[in-house]
């Protein structure tokens, strides 16, 4: 069974947004660790920045159960490794969807958002999913340098939806990368109903 990592600073007596950050992955499987090295440094910003309503999830895979985190939440991020699609990564905006994943076990991310709502919490927070380019998944393999690469990327990019954290600054964000996220999604789905 996963362990989830919790760390969260007090909220202050400023408003800023109360964010959740979720991220999921594998660290022995190479490039699947994307998500996990990411939480691990939001972890650290943090503790860097105790003024901040922040908080950071991580998991093996993204569960049922992670709809309870979005409690409170102006904000949510969900992170993990894609297999496919953009380079570096993709950026987005979800929306609440009981998709074929609502099982007792590993759900998307949009299905956490439906959770949230199935479960009487009323409306999800607006909601994003980072998707971080990786190359190779095998178990035992560390991260590839491409990979690498990637999460250096994807950090500024999280870095600086951490210190502008507004709707509107995350969407101007996801404007250039959803186009490239969306056609890499269908291309994955396509690919599925061909084998």
């Amino acid at each position: 069974m996963a362990v989830a990592r919790k760390d969260e600073a007090p909220r202050p007596a400023m408003t800023p947004p109360r964010i959740i950050i979720l991220g999921c992955g594998n660290p022995s499987r190479g490039d699947d660790a994307l998500g996990p090295l990411l939480i691990e440094r939001v972890g650290h910003w943090i503790r860097l920045h105790p003024d901040r309503p922040v908080a950071a999830v991580e998991d093996f895979q993204f569960q049922v159960e992670h709809s309870l985190d979005l409690e409170g939440r102006d904000l949510a991020l969900f992170v993990d490794a894609a297999a496919s699609g953009p380079e570096p990564y993709a950026l987005a905006r979800i929306q609440p969807l009981a998709d074929t994943s609502f099982t007792s076990h590993a759900i998307s991310p949009q299905a956490v958002l439906h959770a949230f709502s199935a479960l009487g919490q009323g409306e999800s927070p607006p909601s994003f999913v980072l998707a971080v380019r990786g190359y190779s998944f095998e178990l035992g393999e560390e991260l590839s340098p491409e990979g690498r690469n990637n999460l250096e990327s994807a950090w500024i990019l999280l870095e600086q939806l951490l210190e502008r954290p507004t709707l509107e600054g995350w969407e101007r964000h996801c404007a250039a990368s959803a186009h490239g996220f969306l056609q890499g999604l269908d291309q994955g789905v396509q690919g599925l109903q061909e084998s």
